[in-house]
């Protein structure tokens, strides 16, 4: 076993979560980070910001013009409402909501009292919604997203013939992180290619060295390997549907446990 080969198997110490810290204790980042002694910091890499109503009219869309909506999350719930807030925009009692998740769905209810014959939930990702959107193929569907989004629901839309606007409603961008410049972990864990191209972009000259890259879900493991950087923690698994259980069996491999 080389040197360079040896440093992606040293034991664990440290990891950073490219994500905003949980707010619920149970957390299975707390428990795995009790469980193996681990020192575990929560850091978003990245950010959203609005788009300005002048840069949203020059989309050209009609809010009202439509029967449904698509929400894939709560940044997309907020901006969109604050959207329709500036425009003096109330909406109809008869629009459909298609949310990604029981998440999204609860939290909608922040700005509107859902009536269930016009809600339509997914259990968590973009596919559990697609056969809502066929037996529904006759709404004007309005999908408010960021400038960075996947591509499984506009191409799912498109090739079914679905009527459907794109709304970009808020930009995401990378995060500043020059106070981490001096700080090292033994693992960073992505969630998104835009975690990737944050880091590149804040620190343009990173070397990898030691550090063990964790990434989740197929378009993030792929911007890793883009970028020429070595992945070591590909989630989910088989035998480790999280981020953290894929965590846990590198954990164990590598400490020794």
């Amino acid at each position: 076993m080389t040197k360079s080969t040896k440093d992606r198997f040293r034991p664990v110490k440290s990891i950073l979560v490219s994500q905003p810290k949980p707010s619920s204790d149970k957390s299975p980042y707390f428990q795995l980070a009790e469980k193996y002694n681990l020192k575990i910091d929560f850091r978003p890499f990245i950010k959203v910001e609005p788009v300005s109503i002048k840069e949203f009219r020059k989309q050209k869309i009609d809010i009202l013009k439509h029967t449904a909506v698509i929400f894939t999350s709560r940044n997309a719930i907020d901006h969109f409402f604050k959207i329709c807030q500036e425009l003096k925009i109330e909406m109809p009692a008869d629009m459909k909501y298609f949310c990604i998740s029981e998440q999204a769905a609860h939290y909608l209810q922040k700005y509107i009292v859902i009536r269930k014959r016009k809600l339509f939930v997914g259990e968590r990702t973009a596919a559990d919604m697609f056969d809502y959107f066929k037996k529904h193929k006759g709404e004007k569907y309005l999908f408010p997203c960021s400038d960075i989004r996947k591509d499984d629901i506009p191409n799912f839309l498109a090739e079914n013939n679905i009527d459907f606007t794109e709304a970009v409603i808020y930009h995401t961008v990378a995060a500043d992180l020059s106070d981490l410049k001096d700080i090292t972990y033994d693992i960073l864990a992505f969630y998104s290619p835009s975690g990737i191209k944050s880091l590149k972009h804040n620190f343009p000259d990173f070397k990898q060295n030691k550090t063990r890259i964790a990434a989740f879900g197929p378009t993030t493991s792929k911007s890793v390997r883009d970028e020429g950087l070595i992945l070591d923690i590909e989630a989910p698994m088989p035998n480790a549907p999280s981020m953290t259980g894929a965590l846990e069996l590198y954990i164990k491999k590598v400490n020794n446990v």
